[in-house]
């Protein structure tokens, strides 16, 4: 549209400049569907204000370079050709003049450097006080190994006292969506629609979409729906709209914060407000409706399209595993580090974080059912990069000491994963596992790209000595666990989490657990991952703490080491013989004094299948 600018299309971009503006707001978010003007609306004409009269340094992230290349010459270039003002300050045609590139363009008193998310270099080699994020959700969550790049890019912005990080994008999958966390971080705005029947105000809902049905028709599509009947109703009062009367409406609506302002400003909108042609009541509910075809056919792929790209809203998959409160209830009354009567082996997992190592410890009984022993963590004085820290010697101490079972004798732990996949921690989890290979302590990886292909457990590759890497210099065998098939078991669709009762495969845990254990345990959703549309996997919900999943995880891989799931009922009958002969022989004295490292070693190079009883190895 020729002219100069007007934001009468879309009066609420109105709203979103004054937030860039407003000193008080350092960061702008917008958790929005598609064709609401984002892009050239809100960026453009913030970057355009910018160079005109506020010139500084400004950043833009992108999910990859290539998008970075689209912007600048499909919406960039055009705008500033457009606008003379600009035309004279930045060249855009030119892309080594004056040091310009493809996607560094210089201004008088400032420069726009666009980034691709993949590159931890670009990420993070330059400081700006004005950064923007073009669809976080499609950011890199891990770039380079170096982190979220969309945190990293934020880290650039806080030396600067007027800073600005801008989020503009549409959401993913509830839980693991980065711009609905952001959005509510936010004071959460939404624009307020009056309608020009009632005058009350609300926020335009797909609820209030509707359309009119007739038994004479059946398409094979659309079934009994008449998508060209389709109107908007008043929730208020009923009144009907129609797509001229909704756009005059829409320029009445007003802003509302419906959360607390804490300097960030935030911003919802779905594609009923927009005024676009392929917008229009007609058009939502065939899309809506071809969506929802699919979707009872059993493919979800144009309903997550629809949810994400229409409503603006993340698409909500159902978890698998049961509500907090229901796993609460199953909690029984037992003493933590005590041992249940049906336990007859412990195996520990070991989570290493930079000032702390949590770590839980299960029992093991007949059917491979399980009783939580304990879930916590162990805070380092120092770090945990740090041979001497005590935290070491605490970790030795909760492990390897004997603990009392309700049937009268003492267990130590036979089985230990410690994870050893952080490259600055990893020195000393080698160090600490070499000197107790012979307790059964294993240092283990996970796949990133581990889809479901890998076991549980397997054996570990033999030592390649020419081979230089961190572990072989140790002289170790590291495990890779495989991590996908261990929370489909544990948590995914009729996992053993949601098993109740007794018996095979039955996981319990004792009243007094730390608080977080039951979120900790439900922390992660299988659903495609942001660059693995096809393919789920599990991923973290946003903003939740998952150590205690990963090292129940850990202790699974530990316990499969020992074969728990293979034993047959008379090698478990053996063991609790054992078990209740060593009690009657051994005093305390006896059990403290005991060696703790012995282990058999098989020609392959492999351990066997040992357990400690008291302290002694069988």
């Amino acid at each position: 549209m020729p002219g100069k600018y007007s934001s009468k299309l879309t009066p609420w971009v109105q709203g979103i400049h004054e937030a860039l503006d407003d000193p008080e707001t350092y960061k702008v978010v917008c958790m929005k569907s598609a064709q609401i003007a984002w892009t050239d609306g809100v960026i453009n004409n913030w970057l355009g204000r910018i160079i005109d009269i506020d010139p500084s340094p400004v950043i833009g992230l992108f999910s990859k370079t290539d998008a970075a290349k689209e912007y600048a010459q499909e919406k960039l270039a055009p705008m500033v050709l457009a606008t003379p003002r600009l035309a004279e300050k930045m060249d855009v045609a030119t892309s080594r003049k004056d040091g310009n590139r493809a996607l560094f363009k210089k201004f008088p008193g400032g420069f726009l450097k666009l980034v691709g998310s993949n590159s931890p270099s670009n990420v993070k080699s330059t400081p700006a006080p004005r950064v923007f994020v073009e669809e976080p959700d499609d950011a890199a969550d891990n770039v380079g190994k170096q982190g979220d790049a969309i945190r990293l890019l934020e880290e650039r912005t806080k030396t600067y006292h007027r800073r600005k990080v801008v989020f503009g994008g549409t959401p993913s999958i509830k839980g693991l969506s980065t711009i609905e966390e952001a959005f509510h971080g936010s004071d959460q705005r939404k624009f307020y629609v009056p309608c020009h029947e009632c005058g009350e105000s609300h926020v335009l809902d797909f609820d209030n979409l509707r359309w009119d049905e007739d038994p004479g028709v059946n398409h094979e599509i659309y079934g009994h729906a008449r998508p060209e009947t389709a109107f908007y109703a008043c929730p208020h009062c009923g009144a009907i709209w129609d797509d001229e009367q909704k756009n005059r409406n829409v320029r009445k609506a007003t802003w509302v914060a419906t959360a607390e302002f804490r300097g960030v400003a935030g911003f919802y909108l779905n594609e009923l407000y927009s005024p676009f042609p392929g917008s229009r009541f007609t058009r939502l509910v065939e899309r809506y409706l071809e969506a929802q075809h699919r979707l009872e056919q059993g493919d979800d792929t144009e309903m997550i399209v629809f949810v994400n790209s229409a409503k603006g809203l993340p698409y909500e998959y159902e978890s698998a595993a049961p509500d907090i409160e229901d796993l609460e209830a199953r909690a029984l009354p037992y003493a933590e580090l005590t041992v249940p009567a049906g336990g007859l082996l412990l195996s520990a997992g070991v989570d290493v974080q930079h000032d702390r190592l949590a770590v839980t410890i299960w029992a093991w009984g007949r059917g491979e059912e399980s009783w939580l022993v304990y879930w916590g963590e162990l805070p380092a004085k120092h770090s945990t990069t740090d041979r001497n820290d005590p935290v070491w010697r605490d970790i030795d101490k909760l492990l390897f000491t004997p603990r009392e079972s309700e049937r009268g004798f003492k267990l130590v732990v036979s089985a230990v994963s410690i994870d050893a996949s952080d490259g600055q921690t990893s020195d000393q989890v080698y160090t600490w596992v070499r000197e107790r290979q012979r307790r059964g302590v294993m240092a283990v990886k996970g796949l990133s790209n581990d889809y479901g292909q890998r076991e549980i457990y397997s054996a570990p590759k033999r030592i390649d000595y020419k081979t230089k890497t961190k572990a072989a210099k140790h002289g170790l065998q590291v495990y890779t666990v495989g991590t996908h098939k261990a929370k489909d078991l544990l948590i995914g669709e009729r996992g053993r989490i949601s098993l109740t009762g007794n018996g095979p495969g039955r996981m319990h845990w004792y009243q007094d657990v730390r608080a977080d254990f039951y979120e900790q345990l439900t922390s992660e959703i299988k659903a495609p991952h942001r660059s693995l549309r096809n393919k789920r996997v599990w991923q973290v919900r946003s903003g939740v703490r998952n150590e205690a999943l990963d090292c129940t995880v850990y202790a699974l891989h530990a316990a499969r080491s020992l074969k728990v799931h293979l034993m047959s009922e008379a090698k478990w009958q053996d063991l609790e013989t054992r078990l209740m002969q060593t009690d009657l022989f051994a005093t305390d004295k006896d059990t403290d004094d005991k060696p703790q490292d012995r282990e058999s070693v098989s020609d392959s190079g492999k351990r066997d299948s040992w357990v400690s009883v008291d302290g002694d190895w069988m």
